[in-house]
């Protein structure tokens, strides 16, 4: 006899129990030598080892019909465990990880499906290029996925603040307060792939953790997932103490945008200096994205160009 925990992610556990625990039922109903028990956003499985193995690959399947049609109903439950649907693990292949209420997070670019395809052979990626071009939310789905996977232990998303140093003080609150409007992207993107409850819980036990870049110092990084983000805004020191934290069995992404240095000085931003020194070691690697791969609004990629043009002519103006 054994049993297993199956945690419910990339779909509201609602929708997959159905009105008045319906589907959950006609579920359990297939596996009858099985106890089943949903609670909240898991699933919990009593019987038979191979049953149980069963039972979660058909659950998972449904899930990912979910994602990728966006609804569920018996005929589609009788379908899918009367095994009448043909797999769709072909189809879903270059799915990174199934988000909240639908949201499928795959590769949309040829830079990002590089960044995707460079992650299992190496440690340590920069993703260097524009605004918009999904580095940073590719980094983070690829360290949810690994999460999820249990490849690692802790989800670490940082970046400087580097507006902080005048401002801080004038702005409201703790100092947590102060800092969260610069890491607001991180928290954006976790939202929509980790449903809110278990965010809040990770957040909590220190599973998810996010930090100015500051507090990395001192720090060893085993069993972890760490991504810096807006690191064109590091000094060549800081930089390097940054990647000097990789510890044990940790996976580090280093993500920024070199058009938009906010030091100072420019000249200051230390990580096309370190992408220089590190290139061609192996377990590095490098993705240099441009206007090609920019998937916000279609504005975007030419008001990217036309920056970029201006900066190319020295004008003043």
């Amino acid at each position: 006899m054994s049993d297993k925990l199956i945690p419910i992610e990339g779909i509201d556990p609602k929708e997959l129990f159905g009105t008045g625990n319906a589907y959950i039922s006609r579920i359990s109903g297939k596996f009858p030598k099985l106890k089943v028990i949903a609670r909240g956003s898991t699933v919990k499985v009593v019987g038979d080892g191979g049953q149980i193995e069963q039972f979660e690959n058909k659950l998972l399947r449904l899930i990912a019909y979910y994602n990728r049609y966006g609804h569920l109903s018996e005929q589609v439950i009788d379908q899918i465990y009367d095994n009448v649907m043909p797999e769709e693990s072909a189809v879903d292949k270059d799915v990174i990880v199934f988000g909240n209420n639908g949201l499928i997070v795959r590769a949309r670019t040829v830079n990002q499906q590089k960044l995707v395809n460079l992650y299992p052979q190496n440690d340590l990626l920069f993703a260097i290029g524009p605004a918009g071009s999904g580095k940073t939310y590719t980094a983070i789905a690829l360290a949810v996925r690994a999460l999820r996977d249990k490849e690692v232990k802790r989800i670490i998303l940082t970046r400087p603040a580097v507006e902080a140093g005048e401002k801080l003080g004038f702005l409201p609150g703790d100092m947590k307060e102060k800092l969260d409007p610069y890491l607001q992207p991180l928290y954006d993107a976790l939202n929509d792939m980790i449903p809110a409850r278990k965010l809040t819980s990770y957040m909590e036990d220190g599973t998810v953790q996010i930090a100015p870049l500051a507090y990395m110092r001192g720090r060893t990084l085993d069993n972890a997932f760490v991504i810096l983000d807006e690191a064109q805004n590091t000094t060549l020191p800081q930089i390097k103490m940054f990647l000097t934290r990789m510890g044990r069995n940790a996976k580090f992404i280093v993500t920024g945008d070199i058009t938009q240095v906010d030091l100072p000085r420019k000249g200051d931003s230390g990580l096309l200096p370190a992408v220089g020194f590190l290139r061609g070691i192996d377990g590095i690697g490098i993705v240099e994205f441009d206007t090609r791969d920019i998937v916000r609004h279609p504005l975007v990629k030419y008001i990217v160009e036309a920056f970029d043009r201006h900066a190319g002519q020295g004008s003043g103006e």
